[in-house]
């Protein structure tokens, strides 16, 4: 039975993948080849990141295809459906990554709270000449202790980032249309464990009462923060969106920088990846990183034992 990680998987991944008697094979096929080399080499199972593209025409043309696996949680790159429909099946990894893109969301609010995005483009520049300006250009930063942070969308990763904001000494107020109500768990030192209650709220109420606001949704029809959004926030917000591209309005987010209506924006995901806009890219009030909210060691280590350990279990209950 052969695997193609067409996207690469961890090493953690293939040891479990190759003890069960699977042939993993990591070679990287180039989109417009996949089709022919899946049914040359009667691929079973298909691994793929956000770089391989799984459509209907590439389905339709394997039938050797029994699963496709997305390493990591949105699987917009894939017609799960049709997928579906035709008796594949489609498994990712929702929790491996959790952890990691929120350490991200936190490290934009970092940064965005002691301007690091910008004196980190300007001190190469002038450091050397211009130090005592940008001392007092970079002075007037806050705390993060006691701001609110608004989560819009309290799935894994929202839950995640809210650990993480409560431990800081954050306010933290969430918005999910899913959930009403939900218990963040802290785990300290010796055992300890400490539950704090979140009750969530309509978006439209959460964009007026928060200092900073975070998204983690799933791919929207339409951006989740436009300019009707950023017109009721508080002056001086900081936005930060490591979720998709799209869920923020770009054009709208970079009109609400030029007023003030944002101070600073963290962004991880891009309308137009992999090229993304430059007037985004060049906006010196916007902290950029490219799409790696699920690029750490731990967190690639992770993905990819739950998916050689989803795979194993589907073959060894022959659900396929």
């Amino acid at each position: 039975m052969k695997i193609l990680a067409n996207d690469g998987i961890s090493q953690s991944g293939i040891k479990i993948l190759e003890e069960a008697g699977f042939e993993v094979i990591v070679t990287k096929v180039a989109q417009e080849q996949l089709t022919n080399y899946i049914n040359k080499e009667k691929i079973q199972v298909l691994l793929v990141r956000g770089a391989t593209e799984v459509r209907k025409v590439l389905i339709d043309s394997c039938p050797s295809l029994k699963i496709i696996g997305r390493g990591g949680v949105g699987m917009d790159n894939i017609d799960v459906a049709y997928a579906r429909k035709k008796g594949i099946q489609v498994i990712n990894t929702p929790a491996a990554s959790s952890s990691s893109v929120a350490e991200l969301v936190f490290a934009h609010l970092f940064g965005g709270v002691r301007y690091l995005y910008d004196s980190n483009r300007n001190m190469p520049l002038s450091g050397d000449t211009q130090f005592k300006n940008l001392k007092k250009n970079y002075s007037g930063g806050t705390e993060l202790r006691g701001k609110t942070l608004g989560i819009i969308g309290l799935g894994r990763i929202g839950k995640a980032v809210a650990r993480i904001a409560l431990g800081v000494g954050m306010k933290v107020i969430a918005s999910d249309d899913q959930v009403g109500e939900t218990n963040i768990t802290l785990h300290f030192y010796n055992n300890q464990v400490v539950k704090v209650p979140i009750k969530t709220e309509p978006v439209e109420d959460l964009i007026q009462h928060s200092d900073f606001i975070t998204v983690h949704v799933p791919e929207q029809k339409k951006a989740v923060l436009g300019k009707k959004e950023f017109e009721k926030m508080k002056n001086g917000v900081g936005i930060i969106n490591t979720s998709r591209g799209g869920i923020v309005d770009e054009v709208a987010l970079i009109e609400a920088l030029e007023n003030g209506k944002v101070a600073f924006a963290g962004l991880d995901v891009f309308e137009n990846e992999p090229s993304p806009a430059i007037t985004v890219l060049m906006d010196h009030r916007i902290s950029l990183s490219p799409h790696i909210g699920a690029a750490t060691t731990e967190a690639q280590d992770r993905i990819g034992m739950e998916l050689a350990e989803q795979i194993v279990s589907i073959f060894k209950e022959e659900k396929v």
